[in-house]
């Protein structure tokens, strides 16, 4: 739904200019219409109250207004046409819930995509609306702890310990019914498939793609970008946005619209100081067991990336028996979004591969 089906919903006198922001909540695609009636209208009921509190003199323009109408308005809007998922809560081992989601072909070749320090499962749009890769495979997405929809807990042992990151990648396999996925992982991602690999090993997996995801905590494999980190831990709100806007940034060489950048940095928001300085300085030595892997594994770098520089992609297909590196001329840190048609087709032929 747009500003003008919002204006014709509820008549002129709305002050859409005011009223838009909220309403626009309901069109969150990690709120799609699905989400809407599986908890009994209450997201949309919720909406319309906040609209009523915030402007008491619009009561009588709203009070026409039915869940149902505002509802099937929504459901007409291209964000929930597009949307097309089915949302999982996952219960990890150390009691946390954690928001999934399930895209595709239930029946098709597994990928479990795992977004980076900061990020949402919203990171990997540009994968999971692609039709051709929907008609072919079964997605998953979550949100890590700490991210997005999922629990935040502020307690920095939830962030700290490898086996509590491994646990979650378990549980969200378990919950959407993953039996042998690729995993898909970005920048910081590849900690977390590294705590996965060391507490549950490669039985249940298929292939690993790591996208500019470092494997080696060496201060000559880290970009200028990473000097933002400290300042995005920090509790004063201006001196944090200032850091996650420099930080989002430089994450792109091939800058994102500025719709896509507000949507990005909106969710990069979401993630509490506490849980990013928790996510902070956790060791990274994993030599012996990248060595000891056997299985397909695809290594993806963009050569302008500014947090992880190549040499870091290079050392880790060189550890890894086999794997094959793809290097992005004149991308950033996100190919799978500055270069989407590349790495899509990529990532269908590594995973058909690894698959058979």
């Amino acid at each position: 739904m747009n500003k003008r089906d919002f204006i014709t919903l509820l008549g002129s006198a709305a002050m859409p200019s005011l009223l838009w922001p909220l309403a626009a909540r309901a069109q969150q695609p990690t709120m799609p219409v699905v989400g809407f009636l599986h908890s009994s209208f209450q997201p949309a009921t919720a909406i319309l109250e906040d609209l009523q509190m915030t402007y008491p003199s619009l009561r009588h323009h709203l009070a026409g207004v039915s869940v149902a109408a505002f509802l099937a308005t929504l459901a007409t809007s291209g964000p929930a046409q597009k949307q097309k998922f089915k949302a999982v809560w996952v219960k990890t081992p150390d009691g946390l819930t954690i928001s999934a989601q399930d895209w595709g072909n239930p029946n098709g070749p597994e990928i479990l995509f795992i977004h980076g320090f900061s990020q949402s499962h919203l990171s990997w749009i540009r994968q999971v609306t692609n039709s051709d890769l929907a008609k072919e495979f079964h997605m998953v997405t979550y949100d890590l702890r700490g991210h997005g929809n999922s629990d935040k807990p502020l307690e920095p042992e939830r962030y700290k310990t490898s086996k509590y990151w491994g646990d979650e990648v378990q549980a969200v396999m378990d919950a959407t019914g993953l039996k042998r996925p690729v995993l898909v992982g970005w920048s910081y991602a590849g900690r977390v498939m590294a705590d996965y690999l060391t507490t549950h090993g490669t039985a249940k997996l298929a292939g690993l793609n790591y996208v500019d995801a470092g494997q080696k905590a060496d201060p000559s494999f880290v970009g200028p970008n990473l000097r933002n980190l400290p300042l995005m831990a920090s509790e004063d709100l201006a001196t944090n946005i200032a850091a996650t806007r420099a930080f989002l940034h430089d994450c792109f060489s091939i800058q994102p619209t500025q719709e896509e950048y507000e949507t990005m940095l909106a969710f990069n928001m979401m993630v509490p100081p506490k849980v990013r300085l928790g996510m902070s300085n956790r060791p990274l030595n994993v030599d012996d067991m990248l060595r000891s892997l056997r299985l397909p594994v695809l290594v993806t770098h963009g050569a302008e990336d500014k947090n992880s520089n190549l040499i870091a992609a290079e050392y880790t297909a060189k550890m890894i028996p086999g794997a094959k590196l793809s290097v992005y001329q004149g991308i950033g840190h996100s190919p799978f979004f500055e270069d989407a048609s590349r790495f899509n087709a990529e990532l269908a032929a590594f995973v058909r591969s690894a698959q058979k």
